[in-house]
């Protein structure tokens, strides 16, 4: 278990630099100068004394640092789920497999349990960190120690509640960053505000030009942002509605592939 949160910490890490590098690459290679040439264009016109009607680009609402963030961040939160979608999608291919291969009305006692357990321990080491087989050993075990099927049921249970916490307590990291892109947009919202006050004794004199860029900054970061939040939070409750639907299932499998065998002999 160690050694797989190492390995989900590293593949995080590498997430938010590919994430920053594609992303900064986008902006410094297309983003801003499109945005840059657009805003000169308006400027110069505006300067003439030309009438022109405005057009919102992509790359203008785009062009800030606000924006390039919450897509950083939107990029990272993508790759995470991603590979936690493609987790689950291993976990499920375990729960098509019999991994005990018994027959309908095969019984298990409690001094066959040894043979059972050794069927699983027998399998790869990556399958044997599959939820499915480490609960179907848990319950093997704990029904040949205590030879009471109750308690191989509430051993059962209790490993898959514990999973359930833990794949819950994994998807913090998405729900910071569902969080921080709303904040991030309201940050660009207050600096742009803060930079169209500072121009506001120009706008008096009438030139509204540095005023009204500002303030497209302020909309255009929260704009982004909320878009953007509201874009992740569908696929974290996708995410966590497959998660809750593994644990369950995982529960439904133990139930019918071993709880429904267990025997004590006792009549």
């Amino acid at each position: 278990m160690r050694k797989e949160s190492g390995s989900e910490f590293l593949y995080q890490l590498f997430a938010l630099m590919f994430s920053f590098i594609v992303i900064h690459s986008i902006y410094v290679m297309l983003i801003r100068p499109n945005a840059d040439a657009i805003v000169q264009h308006q400027m110069a016109q505006q300067a003439a004394g030309e009438v022109y009607v405005e057009q919102r680009s992509v790359y203008v609402v785009l062009k800030d640092y606000e924006q390039e963030t919450c897509l950083v961040l939107m990029l990272w939160a993508l790759l995470i789920m991603g590979h936690k979608a493609y987790l689950l999608k291993k976990e499920r291919a375990a729960l098509h497999r019999d991994l005990l291969t018994l027959n309908e009305g095969t019984s298990i006692l409690p001094d066959d349990t040894r043979n059972y357990a050794r069927v699983i321990q027998q399998l790869p080491a990556s399958e044997q960190r599959r939820l499915a087989p480490r609960v179907l050993l848990l319950g093997l075990q704990r029904f040949g120690s205590t030879e009471d099927v109750a308690a191989a049921a509430t051993a059962v249970k209790d490993a898959c509640d514990a999973e359930a916490d833990r794949l819950d307590s994994e998807l913090s990291m998405i729900r910071y960053i569902g969080w921080a892109i709303p904040s991030i947009g309201f940050i660009g919202t207050v600096r742009g505000i803060g930079a169209a006050l500072g121009q506001a004794h120009r706008a008096v004199e009438g030139d509204i030009a540095g005023v009204t860029l500002n303030l497209g900054v302020a909309f255009n970061s929260t704009f982004i942002a909320l878009v953007i939040s509201i874009f992740i939070m569908f696929f974290s409750h996708q995410l966590q509605l497959q998660q809750e639907r593994l644990v369950q299932r995982t529960l439904d499998y133990c139930d019918d592939k071993l709880l429904s065998h267990l025997k004590t002999g006792q009549l």
